[in-house]
């Protein structure tokens, strides 16, 4: 299984990829897409993820990620994949966009990448994965295809993982500011797919028992890093920088109202859903 070989780029599955569910907005494929264009910007200034998100996920899926066979999928810049290397996880990543693997493969020039989808991974059967995850991607695919893709490549009793750093909707600040960004685009997303994944997966009638949980954190960055955080969303890249610079001006002036020192603290809220696949290993 090439699993272990480290691969700069893959071709994507050669096969056709079915119809998309025409539930889900046509803009997610180019909002996912408008990544590339800010790929430097998403590996400086997006958050990381707490200790207490990887000791949840070992708790929810009965394992240790030290000497897992962990699969990255959306793997984006590489900022899940080095936490989970830092765990002791044999990570391969995933990741469809080609500037955003291009970070990857800079920071992190061991670890195997393969350009590839959520939707469509490619892997055999049963090819033994401990686990796959999810940082901040699932809600970019259909989860009538991803979700069976990814019981298809665990081991009896794996785990799949989503996760998402939401913006805290119980501190003030946060939520003002989601409110004053949804006025501004109409392509924004209310991270509502977070919360909403165990009943998504539990209603593809696999059988399936999705464990979810919510962490709280918060980190403290320079005002320009968090403005930079924000540029880095797929509705902003989206329209870019010329229509989104005024936005950006405007939360500028309304957080120096909060934070006058200019030093933000961001505070989230981490919703975690964990899916095992029935059986166990022989």
């Amino acid at each position: 299984m090439p699993h272990r070989t480290p691969q700069d780029q893959l071709p994507l599955p050669a096969q056709p990829l079915p119809p998309a569910d025409p539930s889900r907005p046509p803009a997610q494929a180019t909002l996912a897409r408008s990544f590339d264009a800010v790929a430097a910007q998403y590996a400086a200034a997006r958050p990381g993820y707490p200790p207490a998100l990887f000791d949840a996920i070992e708790e929810l899926a009965g394992q240790s990620l030290a000497g897992a066979r962990v699969l990255d999928v959306g793997a984006g810049t590489g900022i899940a994949t080095s936490l989970l290397t830092g765990r002791g996880a044999r990570v391969i990543a995933v990741e469809p966009g080609a500037a955003m693997a291009a970070e990857l493969r800079a920071a992190h020039p061991a670890t195997p990448l393969v350009r590839a989808l959520g939707d469509a991974l490619p892997f055999p059967d049963d090819a033994g994965f401990d686990l796959v995850g999810y940082a901040q991607a699932w809600h970019r695919t259909d989860p009538a295809r991803s979700v069976p893709e990814g019981m298809r490549v665990l081991r009896p009793g794996g785990a799949l993982a989503l996760w998402w750093n939401i913006p805290d909707p119980d501190v003030g600040w946060a939520a003002a500011q989601e409110a004053r960004i949804a006025r501004r685009f109409s392509e924004y997303h209310a991270h509502g797919v977070s919360l909403e994944a165990p009943e998504l997966i539990r209603g593809l009638g696999l059988g399936l028992h999705p464990a979810p949980r919510v962490l709280h954190w918060t980190r403290r960055v320079p005002l320009d890093t968090h403005l930079a955080m924000l540029g880095s969303r797929s509705y902003f890249s989206a329209v870019g920088p010329g229509a989104a610079a005024p936005v950006l001006a405007d939360e500028r002036s309304a957080l120096l109202d909060v934070f006058p020192d200019g030093i933000v603290e961001e505070a989230y809220a981490l919703d975690l859903t964990v899916t095992l696949r029935p059986g166990v290993s022989p």
